[in-house]
């Protein structure tokens, strides 16, 4: 049968293919380097088990292997000083690139875990002058090579549902040749990722970047929506000083679309390293909207702080041990007093952790507002039901006040 050598394939070849991987992914974060290191080790995994599937031989399993690391590897090349600027991109989009539907001079952009982005010019629909095309990216997918909870067509359709000033338009979708499915968006040059090491944003910027995420948290936590994914490279911008735009729902969840799972059943391996909640970690499958409150209140921390680096800390293999130490060590270890809802969690008290004490949080983050720190304060809380609302968190003192930058 075609698929016997995947039953008989052996334990030395996988070690080899996942020594390869392994390479794939330091490449994945050299190319990548804001990424985290478990969003590397997941998009090698991804490679590896598309390999698998889409292989008719062990002999091209191999081959697929090692196309798909010559491809990452080769991808690692030296860009312009600032190659989010939007001049810069305008200019090298003047070169000859790729046709992806009527969108031509698409220029590869980035990769995710079942995606590629290209940046394109987007065709001057009728009635419009000349110089007036806009910059579009084209997410690529291939729905049939998805693992869950990664779905592009969920993502299209819960886009379509939750239009809203504050999460990234869909302009149109379509079909490739080879199963693909297109997504395409305005293109935004700017990630949070990317500008918070510069250290530049304004207080008056922090707090409309804040207010902007939780207005669109409010609206898709309003329809019963849970994004699952809230970190700073899923916050894009049109400037460094906004507006900003929630974005990448490709693991996204919602009650109302046929793809997602079981309220109660909802898998667990979603989210990014050092933004998971500590629900996730002890197996609670019925999480719900505050989930993305946990996320967000860390994503709050590094703005506030100014930094870039991230409240918790799950190790350079983005252990789970390691992130759940990390937050003991920071907000101290919980009982069921301070916990209640762990006790119906399936791996609370699996495991015997040293009792840490809680810091105090001025001393979490240090030399920030107080106004501030209490606002992240109210948010990274064990038990879900005491984080705010996105909605309570757009009334927060510190999101209302006004400040000159």
């Amino acid at each position: 049968m075609a698929t016997e050598w995947r039953r008989a394939l052996g334990f030395s070849e996988r070690l080899t293919a996942a020594s390869n991987m392994q390479v794939s992914t330091k490449a994945y974060k050299q190319a990548h380097p804001t990424c985290a290191a478990t969003e590397a080790s997941k998009h090698a995994k991804a490679s590896e088990e598309v390999c698998r599937k889409t292989a008719s031989s062990l002999s091209e399993y191999h081959e697929f292997i090692g196309n798909a690391v010559r491809s990452l590897v080769g991808s690692v090349t030296p860009g312009p000083e600032d190659d989010s600027a939007p001049d810069a991109i305008a200019t090298d989009l003047t070169s000859t690139g790729q046709q992806i539907g009527r969108y031509t001079n698409a220029k590869h952009y980035s990769d995710g875990i079942f995606s590629e982005v290209f940046k394109a010019v987007a065709p001057s629909e009728s009635g419009e002058t000349t110089g007036s095309s806009r910059l579009v990216a084209l997410k690529v997918t291939t729905p049939d090579m998805m693992t869950a909870p990664h779905d592009s067509k969920r993502e299209a359709r819960i886009l379509t549902a939750t239009k809203n000033d504050h999460i990234i338009p869909l302009v149109e979708t379509f079909q490739q040749a080879g199963g693909r499915l297109v997504l395409v968006f305005p293109f935004m040059p700017y990630g949070l990722d990317g500008l918070l090491p510069t250290g530049k944003l304004t207080s008056s910027t922090r707090r409309t970047v804040l207010h902007d995420l939780f207005s669109g948290l409010a609206h898709l936590h309003s329809l019963g929506v849970v994004h699952r994914d809230v970190k700073p490279s899923n916050i894009l911008l049109a400037s460094p000083s906004g507006p900003a735009f929630i974005s990448d729902f490709g693991i996204a969840w919602s009650p109302t679309d046929p793809a997602s799972e079981p309220a109660d059943r909802k898998i667990l391996d979603v989210g990014t390293t050092c933004y998971r909640p500590p629900e996730l970690l002890f197996g609670h499958q019925a999480y719900g909207t505050k989930l993305d409150m946990w996320a967000a209140g860390c994503v709050a921390a590094q703005v506030v702080c100014l930094n870039g680096k991230t409240l918790f800390d799950a190790g350079d293999l983005g252990s789970e041990l390691a992130l759940i130490k990390s937050m003991l060590e920071t907000l101290g270890t919980p009982d069921l007093e301070v916990w209640p809802e762990a006790a119906g969690f399936p791996d609370w008290g699996k495991m015997n952790f040293m009792r840490y004490p809680a810091r105090k949080w001025r001393d979490i983050l240090a030399a920030v507002d107080a106004s501030a720190v209490e606002f992240v304060s109210q948010m990274v809380v064990y038990e879900s039901s005491q984080r705010l609302s996105a909605e309570e968190a757009l009334e927060h003192p510190y999101l209302r006040q006004t400040s000159s930058g």
